[in-house]
C-alpha cells in the first residue's frame, strides 16, 4: 500500500430531530392536552486512533463521512430516536486541524484515543414542554439544530523513539533490517527508501523501542529537493536521532565529512526543533576497510565534524557493533522515560 501522510476529509454531523406538535385525541377523554414529543439528537463524528492503521491512504478514496440525523418527535409523547455517531479510525500519530480556519483540533497520540470533530445537532422540543397553567394547548414546537460541518486536514507523524537520518545509501535501511523485523528495500543505488519504515527493536525481555527510517537527505532538501523533506516531520516525535555516515567516500567525490555537514545543514534549515534533539554519530560500513585504515578514517570524520556526542562504529551488513548500539539506546530511552514520568 502506498504511504500517504496527509489527507483532507469532509465530515457532517447529523441534524437534530424536530419537536412535534400533537394533541391527545382519544374517545371519552375530552381534555387530552398536548402530547408532542421531542426530537432525537443528531449523531456526532469522532476520530479514533488505531494501531491497525499506519497510513492515510484509505482517505484518498473515501473522503466524505456523515453521521445519522435524529428522528423527529411524534405524538403520544414519543421521543425521536437519536442518530448514530460516525466513528472514523485513523493511525496513531494523526494531527487534526480545520482545513478552512487552520484551527488545531487535536493530536491522537495514544491507541483508542477519541476526538470529537463535529458535534451533532441538539433535538427540537415538542409542544408538551410548553404546557403550563395558563397555556393548556400550546401550538409551539422547536426544530432541531443543525449538526456541524467541517473539512478536516489530517497529517500523520509517525511515533517512534529513534529516528535515522543520513545521505542516500548511508545504510539506514540495512540498519533497521539488521536490528528489527522490518524489511525495507535495500539496494546499491540511492533512494531505495521511498517512504518511512518503522521497526520494533527488542533488546531483552519486555525491553524494546521503535526505530524510524526515512528517505535519505540531499542538499536542498529543506527547500524541497529530493524525498526527505516530505518525511522530516516524522522525526519530530523521536527522542533520539542516529546520524548514519558511510565511512567510504562517495563515487561523486563527496567525502564523508562534507556529506555529514550537508545533512546537519538541512536539519538546521528545516528547524521545528529537530536540530536540538540528541543526535549520535554512527559510522557505518566499517567492514569495507582494513582495521588500521578504518580507525584512521573514523578519526578523520570525528575530528572533521568536531563531534563531541557519542560515536559508534558499526557494520549493518555484518552485524558488528549493533549489540552495543542498541543496548546504549535502550538505556538512554529508559532514562528519558523515567524523567518524563517524574515530570508528569
Amino acid at each position: 500500500m502506498k504511504f500517504v501522510d496527509e489527507a483532507e476529509i469532509r465530515v457532517d454531523a447529523g441534524d437534530g430531530g424536530n419537536g412535534c406538535i400533537s394533541f391527545r385525541r382519544e374517545k371519552y377523554i375530552p381534555f387530552g392536552g398536548p402530547d408532542g414529543g421531542d426530537g432525537g439528537d443528531g449523531g456526532s463524528v469522532y476520530l479514533v486512533a488505531s494501531n491497525n492503521l499506519n497510513t492515510l491512504a484509505d482517505f484518498r478514496f473515501h473522503s466524505r463521512f456523515r453521521a445519522q440525523r435524529g428522528e423527529n418527535g411524534s405524538g403520544n409523547n414519543c421521543t425521536g430516536r437519536s442518530g448514530e455517531d460516525c466513528v472514523i479510525q485513523v493511525p496513531v500519530g494523526t494531527i487534526v486541524s480545520d482545513a478552512d480556519t487552520g484551527e488545531h483540533l487535536g493530536d491522537l497520540t495514544r491507541p483508542d484515543q477519541r476526538l470529537l470533530v463535529a458535534q451533532g445537532g441538539f433535538h427540537g422540543i415538542g409542544n408538551t414542554r410548553f404546557k403550563s397553567s395558563t397555556n393548556r394547548a400550546p401550538r409551539r414546537a422547536t426544530p432541531g439544530t443543525p449538526g456541524e460541518h467541517r473539512t478536516l486536514h489530517l497529517e500523520l507523524k509517525l511515533i517512534a523513539d529513534v529516528g535515522l537520518l543520513g545521505m542516500p545509501n548511508a545504510g539506514k535501511s540495512s540498519l533497521i533490517r539488521a536490528v528489527s523485523a522490518a524489511r525495507p528495500k535495500v539496494a546499491d543505488y540511492p533512494f531505495t527508501t521511498l517512504y518511512p519504515n518503522l521497526g520494533v527493536v527488542r533488546v531483552g525481555d519486555q525491553r524494546s523501542f521503535v526505530m524510524a527510517d526515512i528517505p535519505g537527505l540531499i542538499e536542498g532538501a529543506a527547500e524541497g529537493a529530493g524525498l526527505g523533506v516530505q518525511f522530516l516531520k516524522h522525526l519530530a516525535r523521536t527522542h533520539l536521532l542516529l546520524h548514519l555516515v558511510d565511512v567510504e567516500p562517495y563515487e561523486s567525490g563527496l567525502d564523508p565529512v562534507a556529506a555529514a555537514r550537508k545533512v546537519i545543514a538541512e536539519l538546521c534549515k528545516w528547524g521545528h526543533g529537530l536540530e536540538e534533539k540528541p543526535r549520535w554519530l554512527v559510522l557505518n560500513k566499517i567492514d569495507r576497510l582494513a582495521p588500521e585504515a578504518m580507525e584512521n578514517r573514523c578519526r578523520e570524520i570525528i575530528d572533521g565534524l568536531h563531534w563531541t556526542d557519542p560515536v559508534y562504529r558499526i557494520s549493518a551488513m555484518k552485524g558488528e557493533g549493533l549489540d552495543r548500539l542498541t543496548h546504549d539506546i535502550m538505556q538512554f530511552l529508559e532514562r528519558e522515560r523515567s524523567l518524563d514520568a517524574e515530570q508528569e
